[in-house]
């Protein structure tokens, strides 16, 4: 995690949100991205800056230590993107009233994104499908939830995503809205596949070329899932289109702590052997049906288009600026 210049000030609150970004304790990428938005607001308020370079110089330091808690989640720099879009002012109060704006501006956009995406997503759902899940994702159930209240009657094989067993989340938000959930063991998938009417996954990041990054294990269910006939669909806002790949910067694969696999203990026992413990993983776009955003249905190899539209060809970063 990068630190700020010494004789700059950056907020208690936003060094809570960095810790709890990168323990997970904030998870899923809307969320993440309200609370890097929000982050920004209380170093706004916090600040006592006596000019306005001042003011921009511990924003900018604050949306650096926000920035390096997730190397995949997109969402997370496209909120500080947005944030600092609008951020202008001859005062340091011109400036911490705009920064407010800005964050209450994305995060009504926040708001709004997920219904429509939901509502995108539920037209591909008939009443007595049965979906498969794998992880946790807002943007996924979502669309179910929707589709649910639409009188749809739904039912879900939700995989239980190790290490961390997301998928238990998912499994619980499920049952929740009335949907028949079966937990299953990730290396079970394939033997269910061919019960299943669609394979709905979320997404950390989209490139350019419609490569959706993913938590591990997604790759592999989309090829099982290609080879057994079964759509798979992304659900994901615009917030996770990745907007640097339009020139050419590849996606960082986060590797997170051996811990989550096997304790020390357990690890002495069984010979100290070498843990890899990838967060993420990438599906090619020739696997991939759909992306449903809450823009509207993309084939994954027309998601450039609306990366364009919204990005234009280059992108930049503010906090990155002397």
């Amino acid at each position: 995690m990068s630190d700020p210049a010494p004789d700059v000030e950056v907020a208690e609150a936003v060094h809570r949100t960095a810790e709890d970004i990168g323990s997970m304790e904030i998870r899923g990428a809307a969320t993440i991205a309200a609370a890097a938005a929000e982050a920004l607001g209380a170093q706004a308020d916090a600040s006592d800056a006596d000019s306005p370079a001042a003011f921009r110089a511990e924003l900018r330091a604050a949306a650096r230590i926000l920035y390096d808690t997730r190397p995949t989640a997109v969402s997370l720099p496209n909120a500080l993107r947005y944030v600092f879009r609008d951020v202008d002012g001859r005062t340091v109060e011109d400036l911490r009233e705009s920064v407010h704006t800005s964050v209450a501006e994305f995060c009504d956009r926040l708001d709004t994104a997920q219904s429509d995406l939901g509502r995108m997503g539920a037209n591909r759902l008939r009443d007595g499908d049965t979906v498969m899940t794998h992880c946790h994702s807002t943007d996924v159930l979502a669309c179910v939830e929707t589709a649910v209240e639409q009188g749809k009657s739904l039912s879900a094989y939700v995989k239980e995503t190790r290490p961390r067993n997301q998928g238990h989340i998912t499994a619980e938000a499920l049952s929740e809205m009335g949907v028949d959930v079966t937990l299953i063991v990730d290396s079970a998938a394939r033997r269910y596949l061919n019960d299943v009417d669609h394979v709905l996954v979320g997404a950390d990041s989209i490139a350019a070329d419609g490569s959706v990054i993913n938590k591990i294990g997604t790759s592999g269910l989309a090829v099982n899932a290609r080879d057994r006939g079964t759509p798979i669909v992304c659900a994901a806002q615009t917030i996770k289109l990745h907007p640097e790949t339009l020139t050419g910067h590849t996606v960082d694969i986060e590797m997170r702590a051996e811990e989550e696999v096997v304790d020390e203990e357990t690890a002495a026992d069984i010979g100290d052997p070498t843990v890899l413990n990838p967060a993420f993983d990438v599906t090619p776009p020739r696997y991939v049906d759909a992306i449903v955003t809450e823009r509207g249905q993309y084939p994954p190899e027309s998601i450039v288009t609306l990366m364009r539209e919204l990005f234009g060809e280059s992108t930049s970063d503010p906090w990155a600026e002397p």
